[in-house]
């Protein structure tokens, strides 16, 4: 039984000692000839870099390691630059990209490239090429020549492999966290933009007989994967950081999603517009949920043509703010309606259709009279916009953005909207129509106050319905406003404290003479108010809407031109009243006043 037993440990001895040794010799091997194919590896890279782009590319590394046994390889200090001389002959044939890249990296990683499907079938399958960290520069420069051109090669890039390989396939190429810059070479000076940690998957890469005609691939590839996690980025005038969380992008499905989007203001709403010592719309946008649909990845990296089928902007608030009691910086603000700074943004953009969901939108304003804060609010709006486009093409074929949207004013009354914004007229024409349904008046009681000093003390709104004709100097339209018991208070700023208090003289006034208590009134006649709006150059989009659609209020409630010019005679009449009886008081204490100084004078 001892005997048996040394002679298994033997065997196992016996056994061990050869594998190791076979281990050893093939690890020996694996060195011998990777250090003999070192050079022709090397020297093959850099010849299919060069003929694989028409010798534009080089690649320059500075150190290769090969382990046969496991498969794997890597390049060192590897830098792919492009050749300037060779690029101005290709523009010149008329065969120059739009894009040139400039590429530098410490280490790229190939793991698994199946040597024995190399060496039995002359087919290279790599599993995975790594590169960590590259610095990626794009120059973009628009050819002519390059307008319908496809995104698939003109030759197939197996011509270029086909004397030593029969196909090369790499299941995915990841590049992790990128630092990629771009540069527009377009325009009279150069711009800029740069992002980092990024990260991009390219999936099934092939070069055989067939690929480069497969109308699935983009590239040879079957698929490109953008993902950037908590990108910042600070405007250009400091006052503002755009930041973006979790955006995902698939080339395959045409779709991007962008978990969080936020427009965050360095300074809180007091200290904003102070920081510039003037007035200035304050913005804060936070957006939950954010995708769009069929991009077209090829056009854009040909073009910087960006085109999608679909966007959705859901679950958000927008936030405007303006602090009134600063000075106003006077600048003309025509030609800066939403559609005609569609059209000056330098990018090209096309999306077919906007989807807006459940985004609350409030304007605040801070009075200098009433050192109070103002807020009207849109809340939980929903709707689309179609044809939202700059490029030509496309409005010639459909001149007009629309817009129909749903929402709560005040979270209160339903307001439908639509607009129709003329992408061509040179007058930038555009139209808006709506109907705002039943609410309890007192709900305006937020913006009303503080920034019109008038209470209502009563008023139940029934319908609300307008439409308007406009362009970039006057507003035209008419109005049908119906409502019942409406009543108000004037009010004006107690001296010396930060509240407001009610008028009764005035508040009389305005109910008795100029307001209409109910439309239709109770003989039944309606009030339709003619709006007539004159823009003010330095009024903005939205002033110019809220002021053509307060003056149909105004007419409708009865606060016309004649009226107004009869309360302010009624109110120049009190006040003179007021100023006869306080200087006949005083001439009745003057006079008391003398009497008793003449009669001390006789005592």
């Amino acid at each position: 039984m001892i005997e048996k037993i040394r002679k298994q440990k033997k065997i196992l001895i016996r056994i061990g000692l050869g594998v190791l040794a076979l281990v050893l010799i093939m690890a020996l091997t694996s060195k011998y000839f990777a250090y003999k194919f070192k050079p022709l590896v090397k020297a093959q890279i850099k010849e299919l870099v060069l003929q694989s782009t028409d010798s534009l590319y080089h690649i320059e590394f500075s150190g290769i390691r090969m382990n046969l046994l496991t498969a794997n390889a890597s390049l060192t200090g590897v830098k792919v630059i492009p050749d300037l001389r060779i690029f101005k002959k290709l523009i010149a044939l008329k065969k120059a990209p739009n894009n040139v890249y400039h590429l530098e990296l410490e280490k790229l990683e190939i793991r698994n490239f199946h040597l024995y499907t190399f060496l039995r079938h002359r087919k290279l399958h790599i599993t995975q090429l790594r590169l960590d960290r590259p610095d990626v520069v794009m120059v973009n420069q628009q050819f002519d020549f390059n307008e319908d051109k496809l995104s698939r090669p003109n030759a197939s890039p197996f011509d270029y492999i086909s004397g030593y390989l029969k196909e090369l396939a790499i299941h995915t190429i990841d590049l992790n966290n990128i630092s990629f810059k771009y540069i527009n070479n377009n325009g009279v000076k150069p711009r800029e933009d740069s992002v980092k940690n990024l990260n991009i998957t390219l999936k099934d890469y092939l070069i055989d007989p067939h690929s480069s005609a497969d109308k699935t691939r983009l590239y040879l590839l079957k698929d490109v994967v953008i993902k950037l996690n908590n990108y910042t980025y600070a405007t250009p005038d400091s006052l503002y950081h755009i930041r973006l969380d979790q955006l995902d992008f698939s080339a395959a499905s045409g779709k991007l999603n962008i978990q969080s989007l936020g427009v965050v203001p360095r300074y809180n709403e007091m200290e904003f517009a102070k920081s510039l010592g003037y007035s200035k719309d304050r913005y804060a946008i936070q957006m939950s949920d954010l995708s769009l649909e069929g991009i077209n990845l090829p056009l854009y990296i040909l073009k910087q043509e960006l085109l999608a089928k679909e966007m959705t902007v859901a679950n958000g608030s927008v936030r405007v703010f303006n602090n009134k009691a600063l000075p106003k910086l006077i600048t003309e603000k025509i030609g800066r309606y939403p559609h005609q700074l569609l059209q000056r943004v330098q990018g090209k953009l096309t999306i077919e259709k906007l989807n807006v969901s459940n985004v609350d939108i409030s304007y605040s304003e801070y009075d200098e009279d009433s050192q109070q804060k103002g807020t009207i609010t849109f809340e939980n709006t929903s709707g689309s916009f179609s044809n939202v486009t700059n490029m030509p093409k496309y409005k010639a074929k459909n001149p007009w953005m629309t817009a129909d949207l749903k929402t709560y004013l005040m979270g209160r009354g339903r307001l439908d909207v639509g607009f129709k914004f003329n992408l061509e007229a040179k007058d930038a024409a555009f139209s808006y129509s709506g109907l705002l349904g039943s609410m309890d008046g007192r709900s305006l009681n937020r913006i009303t106050r503080p920034l019109g000093m008038i209470a209502i003390k009563s008023g139940d709104v029934k319908r609300m319905e307008f439409k308007i004709e406009a362009n970039d100097r006057v507003a035209n339209g008419v109005m049908k406003f119906e409502y019942n018991n409406l009543s108000v208070n004037l009010l004006k700023r107690e001296e010396g404290e930060n509240r407001l208090v009610r008028q009764g003289w005035m508040s009389f006034l305005a109910n008795a003479i100029i307001l209409n208590p109910n439309n239709p009134s109770k003989e039944g006649m309606l009030v339709t108010a003619k709006i007539h709006e004159e823009r003010a150059k330095n009024g903005s989009f939205f002033h110019f809407i809220w002021k053509s659609l307060l003056q149909g209020i105004k007419h409708s409630v009865g606060i016309t031109e004649a009226k107004e010019q009869k309360i302010k005679t009624q109110i120049a009449r009190f006040e003179q009243i007021k100023h006869d009886r306080e200087a006949r008081q005083a001439r009745r204490e003057k006079r008391k006043l003398q009497r008793e100084r003449a009669k001390r004078h006789k005592n």
